[in-house]
């Protein structure tokens, strides 16, 4: 984009009203993945398959009266496909039985709707508004650039704007690939009306145009990098938690503390993917991200040099990048080298999240330093 001093107003204010609009449809999307939820499967499918699964006993004691072999059952899966179960039977009345197989709690769950059609037609409803909300979402940054001539990203509301589409977009982007992840909509377009709306009522800035410093190729190229990093740190920190919020679920279930397909609670946490599902995705996200974010540390270095002379100076905003890109080494280190899985490396990633969210929030509202030029 080439520079320019005026501001066309007109513009600008077509920006506001996109935002406005996209975050009425975003809200109406919300309420439709609520509704998703509220009325879909009660955990049919898991139940009937742990029943299908719990006659295999008779299957195995049948084939050990007749001889040692190698029995092997299919029963349908709670996530719509199929599981498969192996025992190994020796012959004679008192037959040996050796399991091998995926157990229930490893099993993912069918998702938001279940089995409910009408549930499955309020999610299909809830991701067509968030296309539209997407759209206009778009809209409303693209006329932020042009309403100045620049890169829509050039202080934390622009980000924030930015920040939410990223979000929004690659979660559409997953279920355009055929991923089964509808059941992130919720916690997705949510988190986009938080934002925003933290935005548009504490971040906002008029459109104007920026501080000398800021006129550098250096604003898309590192300043788009650190909103696809926040975007993934996101999605592998709500992975996290329901990966925590999954793995207590299964513990009661298996303590006896919860029984029953019934309630709402547990029904939401039947219907989700396995907690081992969420691990996994965690680390995957944060792994894959992580050079990334390394490259927008770099880059913010290379452009700190161009504008003021030096790489580093240890400005807040430096320290900050510099401890979040720490703790994420630690956690990936511990996954890769110590061997942790589950609990505490979701402890650990919880911590890294906190740093990133107050390197953003924090050090830009409450510290003074020079990436302050930039306002709120």
């Amino acid at each position: 984009m080439q520079l320019a001093s005026a501001v066309d107003p007109q513009l600008a204010d077509l920006s506001n009203k996109l935002i406005y609009s996209a975050m009425v449809v975003y809200t109406l999307a919300m309420f439709a993945h609520m509704i998703e939820w509220t009325f879909g499967s009660k955990g049919a499918v898991a139940v009937r398959s742990t029943e299908q699964a719990g006659s295999l006993a008779e299957t195995v004691a049948a084939a050990g009266k007749k001889a040692a072999k190698k029995v092997t059952v299919t029963v349908a899966g709670a996530g719509g496909g199929t599981t498969t179960l192996t025992r190994t039977a020796v012959a004679g009345e008192g037959a040996t039985v050796v399991t091998s197989g995926r157990g229930a709690d490893e099993e993912d769950g069918p998702g938001a709707a279940g089995t409910n059609e009408r549930a499955d037609l309020a999610g299909r409803i809830a991701v067509s508004l968030t296309v539209l909300g997407l759209l206009l979402h778009g809209g409303g940054i693209v006329a932020r650039g042009l309403s100045v001539s620049r890169w829509p990203w050039g202080n934390m509301y622009e980000f924030s704007c930015a920040f939410a589409f990223a979000m929004t977009a690659a979660y559409l982007v997953l279920l355009a690939a055929k991923r089964k992840v509808r059941w992130l909509g919720l916690p997705v377009v949510l988190a986009g009306l938080l934002t925003l709306g933290i935005a548009t009522t504490v971040l906002y800035t008029d459109s104007e145009q920026l501080v000398p410093a800021l006129h550098s190729p250096w604003l898309a190229i590192h300043v788009s990098t650190a909103i696809f990093c926040g975007g993934a740190f996101y999605a592998a920190f709500i992975a996290t938690l329901l990966y925590l919020g999954k793995d207590s679920f299964d513990k009661r279930m298996a303590a006896g503390l919860t029984t029953g397909p019934m309630g709402t609670s547990a029904s939401i946490w039947r219907r989700l993917p396995a907690a081992s599902t969420f691990d996994k995705l965690s680390y995957r996200i944060n792994a894959l991200v992580f050079p990334l974010w390394t490259f927008t540390i770099i880059a913010g270095a290379i452009w700190a040099e161009a504008a003021w002379g030096k790489y580093w100076e240890w400005d807040p905003k430096e320290t900050w990048s510099f401890i979040t890109w720490v703790a994420y080494a630690c956690y990936l280190h511990a996954r890769a080298t110590a061997g942790w899985k589950g609990r505490k490396a979701a402890y650990l990633a919880l911590a890294a999240f906190a740093c990133w969210l107050f390197n953003y929030y924090g050090v830009n509202i409450f510290v003074t330093g020079k990436h302050s030029y930039a306002g709120i």
